[in-house]
């Protein structure tokens, strides 16, 4: 017989003293302890919790300091308010940050609020039950049943928190995003939801975000290390040990402050916020631009390349996340079948931009290739091919040697754009192993080159584990001359 840790009559005696909303937070927290009771009320659940040996003393007062009952705390388990919080403090924890994140939302939303999210949320899920009084855990789990929502997938409730206005909660999944990535990186372990866990197939590699609850889906718990929230710190990533700052023959010099302007040009949304934290934490300037047009973003590459801060940094990067073609981006437009990728290159090579001459040039672009037969037009936008127009008047020094096409760095990750419709609010899973690789100190001791491979085998193991028409493709190309580390050197 399966010894239980928690009597019977204390599961009782607090289930009395609970309202329907506090039944109802409770049962939310516990949702991905027991995956196959997702459905239950609270009594059931605990009761299958106490008998599988994951409920415990500890959890339970856990469970009702997350709801906020701490008179039940001191009443009913002899336990006092800071106790439990010295407990989470040393990570002995029963719930998932993610949970315990949602239920902080839940906390701070009036029944306007989650009203105006439901409203909103039917661009998105136009078949989920749209209930007048529905609550926002109830709204979650919905978004969760339809893969809109997840641990690692909270781009779309982020959104829907700014059009409301609600930009002190928008900090709070930022704060959780940037905490659980820099936990990832240390090699945490993996988080599966309810949902997830209840199916028996799935294989999660390398998600970027992490709970602090692993195997959920094997009757017993066990407690990984977890983190605890708090404000992001944002320090530029150093190797330990003293910096030399000797120049290598066979190495691009990396000493600038900034190390280079980093734009970002992001026509669907999802992946602006890690990927402008990634870089500002390896000391660039960073730019964002989201949902431009074409004409916006002719605009903007223009400027950008006219910038004389080019002449004081060592190195450019450009990220691009559009639809579009193998060979041309869409913006946000439907009137172009799109800019050609080979132009954007073009704007910053040393004869149209000759402050960056000998610098290294890198480009990372995530394109959701849409069918021909779904293009709207033939055309590409036309755009001026005289380059000393498009930068003013600015030429290359004579006695120059290095060629203008020198120095660039091309990687172009092409996926179908299906992969976005069937998850509209998903980040690129190529952009999220890039960020992890280039925020990991060990890994930042490798060249650019060396970091490459490592990405191309995330990427093509992810491609082993979905379907074909979901799989990446990546293509790299490039002509440079020196071995390129992204840190100070």
């Amino acid at each position: 017989m399966t010894r239980c840790q928690v009597p019977a009559a204390l599961i009782h005696q607090i289930e009395e003293e609970l309202d329907k909303e506090e039944e109802e937070m409770m049962v939310f927290l516990c949702r991905d302890l027991a995956p196959d009771l997702a459905t239950a009320d609270l009594r059931e659940l605990l009761v299958a919790l106490n008998e599988r040996e994951i409920l415990s003393f500890l959890g339970l007062s856990e469970l009702l300091y997350r709801v906020k009952r701490f008179d039940l705390l001191r009443r009913i388990l002899k336990t006092e308010k800071a106790t439990v919080e010295a407990n989470l403090a040393r990570s002995l924890r029963l719930v998932p940050d993610y949970r315990v994140l949602m239920l902080e939302l839940n906390e701070n939303l009036e029944k306007e609020e989650v009203n105006s999210l439901v409203f909103l949320l039917r661009d998105y899920a136009p078949r989920m039950k749209m209930a007048k009084d529905k609550s926002f855990l109830a709204l979650v789990i919905d978004l969760e049943k339809l893969n809109l929502v997840a641990p690692n997938q909270l781009d779309l409730i982020e959104n829907c928190l700014q059009n409301i206005h609600r930009i002190d909660l928008t900090r709070k999944i930022q704060k959780y995003k940037h905490e659980a990535l820099m936990s990832a990186v240390h090699s945490q372990p993996v988080y599966v939801n309810a949902l997830q866990a209840s199916l028996p197939n799935l294989s999660l590699i390398d998600p970027p975000y992490n709970s602090g609850v692993q195997n959920v889906n094997k009757g017993k718990t066990q407690n990984g290390q977890s983190f605890i929230l708090a404000e992001p710190v944002h320090m530029s990533i150093q190797e330990s040990g003293p910096v030399s700052h000797k120049v290598y023959d066979d190495q691009y010099r990396m000493q600038s402050q900034p190390l280079g302007i980093c734009l970002i040009i992001d026509c669907i949304g999802n992946d602006t916020d890690l990927l402008e934290d990634t870089f500002r934490d390896l000391g660039y300037d960073v730019r964002c631009h989201r949902y431009l047009n074409m004409n916006t973003m002719n605009q903007t590459l223009v400027e950008v390349a006219r910038l004389q801060k080019h002449r004081n940094c060592d190195s450019f990067i450009c990220v691009l996340v559009s639809r579009g073609s193998p060979q041309s981006i869409f913006c946000t437009d439907h009137t172009f079948s799109g800019f050609p990728l080979e132009q954007i290159k073009k704007y910053f090579t040393a004869d149209s931009c000759p402050e960056l001459l000998g610098k290294p040039k890198l480009f990372f672009i995530q394109s959701y290739i849409v069918p021909e037969n779904e293009q709207e037009c033939t055309s590409l936008l036309e755009v001026d091919g005289n380059d000393e127009k498009i930068i003013g008047n600015a030429k290359i020094p004579c006695k120059v040697t290095i060629p203008p096409v020198a120095d660039i760095f091309w990687s172009q990750c092409k996926v179908d754009v299906s992969t976005l419709e069937k998850s509209p609010s998903s980040s690129s899973y190529y952009l999220r192993c890039l960020a992890e690789l280039l925020r990991n100190p060990h890994k930042r001791k490798l060249s650019i080159l060396d970091i490459h491979t490592e990405l191309n085998g995330k990427v093509y193991e992810w491609n082993k584990t979905t379907d074909p028409s979901q799989q990446y493709s990546l293509l790299l190309q490039h002509t440079l001359r020196k071995k390129l580390f992204l840190s100070p050197t």
